[in-house]
């Protein structure tokens, strides 16, 4: 059973709370020790001048016993093992980058063109990252391509950006999917057999020859439970072919993946090419915010250049701190020892004895 005392913390062992009512003991005890000693020092008029002597001092004595009741306190709420929810280092050591590169991308409304734009902030957002962070890189159209395997090389992936080859067709789902095969490369997962089914094949005369594994089943997790990846989705339109983007969706949240979506473009619809020629292309934002909700990520939409910079910044900024549930416990014990450690050093320095 967890005790939910506040929306930002819970109790891992919440039933050792229940000492706490005991700590009041305490400053009761140490009130009958302070009124004992006051009248046994009464019986003694010899010693009134040195009592009005040490009353102006008389908050020293209190100090140590103050520390120590609340190094208790720290003590017994450690017990109950508390977690909270913190702004920690990101964990995760891999981002898969997926960008659309369909036709629609020349389209002019984002300047100088949605393609460019797009570029150009991937890259700054490739130099906000932490340098120890992995990036792979899949591109989409009518399919799916890794651009990029996961890398520490900056280059290698800003050559892979400036090397893009638009496509007919967005299959958002495919590149979803792509992305976990990368991240997941046991797991089996294939998009051209998800896309058009797996074919039977010949057995071969090779015995050294292996079959082709199925895809891992896996236990669905809870959605952005993973730590070690997240997926960055951009796209200016809706599917026309392939995987169904919430079926990989789904695929990405049962691995607890997280998807942070970037729509990019008019949301209206229709917008020229730079040759003149109408490109019909109306951003599915239903769909993208059910993916980013799906996986427990977020959903930006970007309908300028300048507008796209600030969301992939702010994406920089997000992927590197998150906030995250974590144990204390270790913490609270080190502040206490600490409490505890400073009373005992008080009251010699002060006293010449232990509390």
């Amino acid at each position: 059973m967890l005790l939910h005392p506040s929306p930002t913390m819970f109790f891992l062992w919440p039933d050792f709370l229940w000492l706490m009512p005991a700590l009041a003991l305490l400053p009761a005890a140490y009130l009958w020790l302070l009124r004992r000693r006051g009248k046994a020092a009464v019986r003694y008029s010899s010693l009134g001048t040195v009592r009005a002597a040490a009353a102006r001092r008389q908050w020293r004595r209190h100090v140590p016993p103050a520390l120590l009741l609340l190094a208790c306190a720290g003590l017994l709420f450690a017990t109950a093992r508390p977690v909270a929810r913190i702004p920690l280092p990101w964990a995760r050591t891999t981002i898969m980058l997926a960008m659309d590169v369909s036709l629609s991308m020349r389209v002019s409304d984002v300047k100088p063109t949605r393609l460019a734009a797009a570029q150009e902030a991937a890259k700054l957002f490739l130099q906000d990252l932490p340098r120890d962070i992995e990036v792979g890189l899949v591109t989409f159209a009518g399919s799916s391509q890794v651009a990029q395997r996961a890398t520490l090389d900056r280059g290698a992936l800003v050559t892979a950006i400036d090397a893009f080859q638009m496509q007919i067709g967005t299959a958002v789902g495919n590149a979803i999917v792509q992305c976990l095969a990368e991240l997941f490369p046991d797991h089996g997962l294939d998009v051209g057999d998800m896309t058009f089914g797996s074919k039977p094949r010949a057995r071969s005369l090779d015995t050294k020859e292996k079959e082709k594994a199925p895809p891992k089943q896996i236990a669905p997790v809870v959605p952005g439970s993973y730590n070690a990846a997240a997926i960055v989705l951009l796209s200016d339109g809706r599917r026309t072919t392939g995987v169904d983007t919430l079926v990989a969706a789904k695929m990405a949240a049962d691995r607890g993946v997280r998807i942070y979506v970037v729509g990019l473009g008019t949301a209206g619809g229709a917008a020229p090419t730079p040759e003149g020629m109408p490109i019909y292309m109306q951003l599915d934002e239903p769909t993208l915010r059910e993916v980013a909700r799906m996986t427990g990520g977020e959903y930006h939409h970007a309908g300028t250049a300048e507008k796209l910079r600030s969301v992939y910044e702010t994406l920089g900024s997000r992927l590197q701190v998150m906030t995250r549930e974590t144990e204390i416990t270790g913490l609270l014990a080190l502040v206490s020892a600490a409490l505890a450690l400073a009373a005992a050093t008080l009251s010699m320095l002060w006293f010449g004895r232990t509390v």
